[in-house]
């Protein structure tokens, strides 16, 4: 089947709730069962507004099949360099693509037109299939979160990956020094 990657919209609230309803999904994020539209269709309004950040949904036949974003929400000036990202997949899609058209995009997004160095993100340490994605990108394990989260009545824990810029961006060559050298007396 094909599907289109685009950014979510408050529109998406619908769907997003469904996608986040499965505990498949939800389970393995920092989301909670039962969401609500309305409390996605405020999440997406404040998201709309928000340059700095990205959030692409994978749509096809009208349902979200998967979700995934890059967030910057520097509590700092000397974070602004950094971004968290996130993503979702239905169970049924999962393993068949879309995460990593998902990951492409969002990187592409954030090398090539932000000024992000730094991508981080949590995952947790038994989803194996999402940290060979992350891996496939460039994520490196940089430690573990010990009962980092509840999930189903047992605390689990999650590694903290990231991933550097491969090819910051550099100024260009400078231009040659047309100042005034030191003036010879005459």
């Amino acid at each position: 089947m094909d599907y289109e990657v685009r950014r979510v919209t408050p529109a998406d609230a619908e769907g997003m709730a469904r996608l986040m309803s499965d505990e498949a999904v939800f389970g393995g994020l920092l989301q909670l069962p039962f969401p609500s539209a309305d409390a996605w269709r405020k999440r997406l309004d404040k998201l709309v507004d928000d340059s700095d950040s990205l959030s692409l949904v994978a749509v096809a036949g009208g349902h979200i099949l998967a979700s995934a974003g890059i967030f910057v929400r520097p509590a700092s000036p000397r974070r602004r360099h950094a971004g968290t990202l996130g993503i979702s997949v239905a169970v049924e899609w999962q393993r068949k693509g879309i995460g990593t058209r998902l990951m492409r995009e969002l990187l592409h997004w954030a090398d090539r037109w932000t000024n992000l160095q730094r991508i981080e993100l949590t995952v947790y340490t038994e989803n194996e299939p999402a940290i060979a994605l992350y891996r496939k990108f460039g994520f490196e394990t940089e430690g573990t979160l010990r009962a980092f989260a509840i999930r189903d009545g047992a605390y689990v824990d999650a590694y903290g990956m990231a991933r550097l810029h491969p090819k910051p961006p550099q100024l260009p060559h400078p231009l040659p020094d047309s100042s005034p050298g030191p003036r010879s007396a005459s």
